[in-house]
């Protein structure tokens, strides 16, 4: 069988903030220390990125910064997600233009479209631009929920490689593997259950968690590959508290604490989010020391 295209552990990097501003200069070491740790991909601009939150002169400024620095030595696959279908051709013609290696395209949010609306938003995004892209299925956000039949329906087109599957339904995976075929990548975008994921065909893990602790979910994920299912499940029981600490409060707000607390970056978030609350902050300190940060 032939190695999937995206394998591993791909961190949905923050989005740091100072005075209002995207703060780069504390972004750029943050894309250092993931590749530095042995992640196996950088995700700018997804939902951890707060993308909904940033101007589109902010989001590709952000996508052109992380693909510079990450210089080829680990794929990039930017978010460029919309619900407006010409937006998110827009967004993956400038991921496509600044060299990134591949598109994370959400799912349209609020118009909760039909299946064939969904199938239709992703051939016609797929046809417009030759990048690989990535659907990215997370209905607790979207109210939209992408079905395995048209996933099927869509693996078939030579841009449409793959999903980020953050719905933590395991049955799904298995479904899902069988229907789209051996070349389909698929990466969970739920922490918790990323290890069951990989158990049932899947290829590693869209995380939120690795931004704060990426080395240990680099090993995590290299045993899970491997099948080294024990040295995995290690692991799992010592991020487990973390994977759930980091939501906590609304997400990437706890993430954005505990960089914080590793003096990587400040912990602002923008509205309508808030900062991460004094009553998390002590769970998510005791998690981080449960996973050895």
């Amino acid at each position: 069988m032939s190695e999937p295209l995206f394998k591993g552990v791909l961190t949905a990097l923050v989005t740091p903030f100072r005075d209002g501003a995207v703060d780069e200069a504390a972004f750029l070491p943050l894309v250092e220390r993931q590749i530095a740790a042995g992640i196996h991909g950088v995700v700018p601009v997804g939902t951890t990125g707060e993308t909904a939150t940033l101007s589109h002169d902010e989001h590709r400024r952000v996508v052109e910064a992380c693909v510079t620095r990450v210089a080829g030595r680990v794929p990039v696959i930017a978010g460029a997600g919309s619900n407006a279908t010409s937006e998110c051709i827009a967004l993956v013609r400038h991921a496509k233009s600044v060299g990134a290696d591949a598109a994370l395209v959400v799912t349209p949010y609020y118009n909760r479209p039909s299946q064939e609306g969904l199938y239709r938003h992703y051939m016609t995004v797929a046809d417009a631009v030759e990048l690989p892209l990535i659907v990215y299925n997370v209905p607790a956000r979207t109210s939209c929920d992408i079905s395995n039949d048209t996933l099927a329906r869509l693996s078939g087109h030579p841009n449409i490689v793959g999903v980020k599957d953050a719905t933590g339904d395991l049955v799904r995976a298995s479904q899902q593997r069988l229907m789209c075929g051996k070349d389909w990548v698929m990466l969970s975008g739920d922490d918790p259950t990323t290890l069951g994921y990989v158990a049932h065909g899947g290829h590693g893990c869209i995380s939120v968690t690795s931004n704060v602790a990426p080395q240990a979910c680099a090993t995590f994920m290299n045993a899970a590959l491997r099948g080294d299912f024990a040295e995995a499940l290690d692991w799992q029981d010592r991020l487990i508290g973390l994977h759930k600490a980091l939501f906590l409060d609304a997400s990437p707000a706890p993430t954005k604490f505990a960089l914080s607390e590793l003096g990587l970056c400040g912990p602002d978030v923008r509205l309508p989010l808030a900062a991460c609350s004094d009553a998390v902050r002590p769970a998510v300190r005791d998690a981080m020391r449960t996973a050895g940060l």
